[in-house]
């Protein structure tokens, strides 16, 4: 997503334009999986299918649109659902929609665990709502022993109200995990893992209005910028992650494992 590769930089509307189009066009996608009111997409060579792109669309019946946008939003309630997820927090804030943040997540066994520092911006538009990101390089997060840093070349959400009380997600993702992976682990996201995640969301957002009431339910700084107390970032602190610099791990050779009793989850 970064303009010609080396500036950091905030997202502007032309940026939210042309993820949206991508989200919603179907020229170029291949359906690798169509059941249960769940989409997934996928672009890119078979040969390249590291760095592929993956989108998957969901229908969500009895959750507005404004809703499914806090609950991405809303990291105390994130580790409430998100099973994936090892950690998640704030770093910084550059403008009123835009912030620096960490995550890291579990991957299928018996790969290495992920973990990414995004630039991240939002956008309501009327009823619709987008959130986009990509990776930065921030020098008080450095790579760890721990993880293997991947790296989010253009990852996000498009919200769309859809009548009343009910919204439709997508999801698009092109990430270079840093790691040549076996075939059957990106067989897996898109038959499998993307589905699975995209059910995660939607039963999230029906639970989060119930939840959110009995946790501190006037605090979204998402939405009211004068509650964020985050420390203010300059973007000349930030530099592009590129995948170049980062290591390599070759993983292709890894069996493929039973799938564990958590990854049936629907």
């Amino acid at each position: 997503m970064s303009r010609g590769g080396e500036m950091v930089y905030i997202p502007d509307d032309s940026d939210f334009s042309s993820f949206r189009d991508q989200c919603e066009s179907l020229e170029g996608w291949h359906c690798r999986y169509n059941k249960a009111g769940v989409t997934v997409w996928s672009q890119g060579q078979e040969e390249s299918c590291t760095v592929q792109k993956i989108k998957t669309r969901i229908s969500c019946k009895d959750v507005p649109a404004e809703t499914l946008y806090d609950v991405l939003h809303d990291t105390r309630y994130r580790r409430k659902w998100d099973s994936n997820m090892i950690e998640t927090y704030d770093i910084g804030r550059l403008t009123v929609n835009a912030d620096v943040g960490y995550y890291s997540w579990k991957c299928p066994s018996p790969l290495k665990n992920r973990d990414f520092v995004t630039l991240r911006s939002w956008l309501p538009l009327g009823n619709d709502y987008m959130i986009i990101n990509y990776s930065v390089k921030h020098p008080k997060y450095p790579p760890r022993k721990d993880f293997v840093r991947a790296v989010s070349l253009q990852t996000g959400y498009l919200i769309k109200a859809n009548g009343d009380g009910a919204c439709i997600l997508y999801y698009l993702t092109q990430v270079d995990p840093r790691g040549s992976l076996p075939k059957w682990v990106v067989n897996r996201v898109s038959q499998f893992v993307a589905p699975k995640a995209m059910k995660k969301i939607y039963k999230a957002g029906l639970k989060y209005p119930e939840w959110k009431r009995r946790h501190d339910p006037e605090y979204k700084p998402w939405v009211y910028p004068e509650q964020n107390t985050l420390p203010s970032v300059s973007l000349a602190e930030l530099s592009v992650q590129h995948a170049e610099s980062l290591e390599n791990i070759d993983e292709t050779g890894l069996p493929e494992e039973h799938l564990s009793t958590s990854d049936h989850e629907a």
